[in-house]
């Protein structure tokens, strides 16, 4: 039994920003509104941009290279600025969509990694982009 449910409609680049997190604790954002010296405790959704130095062109690729290597992943979308990709869990299939978005003006690359099914994630979203900024920078 997979419990994969239906790819959001809502996922890429819009007017400049990923998607906002639903209103559950299952997805984690750069852009959920907390500033850069504040804590998950002020917005348990937020996480910290990555940041890059040197050539923007070679952040997606890097990316896609970090996505691919680890196990059930897919890159699904990727250009210059932006890669979406599936993770789907060892146990049901349960599928979460991640999203990065590469701002070469600011050296900052967005990131958002929602469920699709369910309310609580028990915090996957939230260590894997944590564990994906660490593979980043090394």
């Amino acid at each position: 039994m997979k419990l994969s449910g239906k790819r959001p409609r809502n996922l890429g680049v819009r007017e400049g920003r990923l998607a906002p997190c639903p209103n559950k604790p299952n997805c984690v954002s750069s852009l959920s509104g907390a500033g850069e010296g504040s804590s998950i405790e002020d917005n348990p959704q937020h996480v910290h941009p990555f940041r890059f130095v040197g050539d923007p062109l070679a952040v997606i690729p890097r990316l896609r290279q970090i996505v691919e290597s680890w196990p059930r992943a897919t890159v699904v979308t990727a250009d210059e600025r932006y890669l979406h990709a599936e993770f789907e869990s060892r146990l049901l299939g349960f599928v979460d969509d991640v999203e990065f978005y590469v701002m070469p003006d600011q050296g900052t690359i967005h990131v958002r990694s929602a469920a699709r099914l369910g309310y609580s994630d028990f915090g996957v979203n939230r260590a894997r982009i944590e564990e994906l900024r660490e593979r980043f920078e090394s």
